[in-house]
């Protein structure tokens, strides 16, 4: 897997390159998927790099990403090796000058995620993993915070642009709030599971896209964290890829959340 890693983590920097030079070239422009998903001018410019790159080193590769091909069935299904691609994972942050988005890719051979990739470039921090190979932050070995009380606890968790579920959601905020020291909101769910493989939060919750957790799900495992779901998975669905309700904490802490979220209901 080391030439699979170092492309993607030259990409990765590649592509933090582009998305620094874009916010400070004030020519950014804005879209909103469905009405309310914010997408930027650069997050299709570094799509479209991302794309190139890969297309040309690996012509016999699919890609997932978010961008320009978000949809390619069950990447468990697939026969060829995947590359889940988030390029700009927090764009609202991204496009409101805070320093909290980042570049995501993971390399998916066999259906499992063997290399996973996550670089900020506004703060230069690149989290890295390889299956059974560790997690690093900027070249050294990280893991999960190791608290086992939950009234100590920081969770993080986000937000959905579409507003159906509301009602769970504050629900589930209310019994974290009740029985858990704080919850931090930050903006980019593979920034915030990378957070939580390095200590920095305790827990993380929220129902996703693959794209925004394939590469930082890794380095959390990688990291010593227990990688699930807090609502039951369909029949046959692979808990690598499966979007709904996905819970991440130390081994210790991860039973009591998932307890605590369960108890919340409507799930």
């Amino acid at each position: 897997m080391n030439d699979k890693k170092q492309f993607a983590i030259d990409l990765a920097r590649e592509a933090g390159d582009l998305i620094v030079q874009e916010r400070d070239s004030a020519d950014i422009t804005r879209e909103f998927k469905d009405g309310n998903e914010m997408v930027t001018s650069a997050d299709l410019k570094v799509d479209q790099l991302i794309r190139l790159c890969i297309s040309e080193t690996f012509p016999e590769h699919l890609l997932i990403s978010e961008e320009s091909s978000p949809d390619l069935g069950r990447v468990e299904t697939l026969a060829v090796p995947v590359w889940i691609v988030d390029p700009i994972d927090g764009t609202v942050n991204f496009a409101h000058g805070h320093n909290h988005s980042a570049v995501s890719i993971a390399y998916v051979e066999n259906a499992v995620v063997t290399v996973g990739v996550v670089f900020n470039p506004f703060t230069d921090e690149l989290f890295v993993a390889t299956k059974d190979g560790g997690a690093t932050l900027n070249g050294q070995a990280i893991q999960v915070a190791t608290e086992t009380e939950l009234s100590r606890a920081i969770i993080a968790t986000g937000f959905p642009y579409e507003k159906s579920g509301l009602d769970a959601m504050i629900s589930r905020i209310a019994v974290i709030l009740q029985h858990c020291a704080d919850i931090r909101r930050i903006g980019s769910a593979a920034l915030d599971i990378c957070w939580l493989a390095c200590g920095r939060i305790d827990g993380y919750y929220e129902s996703l896209s693959v794209w925004d957790f394939a590469a930082a799900r890794l380095i959390a495992l990688e990291a010593g964290a227990e990688c699930g779901h807090f609502s039951p998975l369909p029949v046959g669905a692979d808990p690598q890829f499966y979007e709904r309700d996905v819970l991440m904490a130390n081994p210790l802490l991860f039973p009591q959340l998932q307890g605590l979220l369960q108890s919340a209901g409507d799930y």
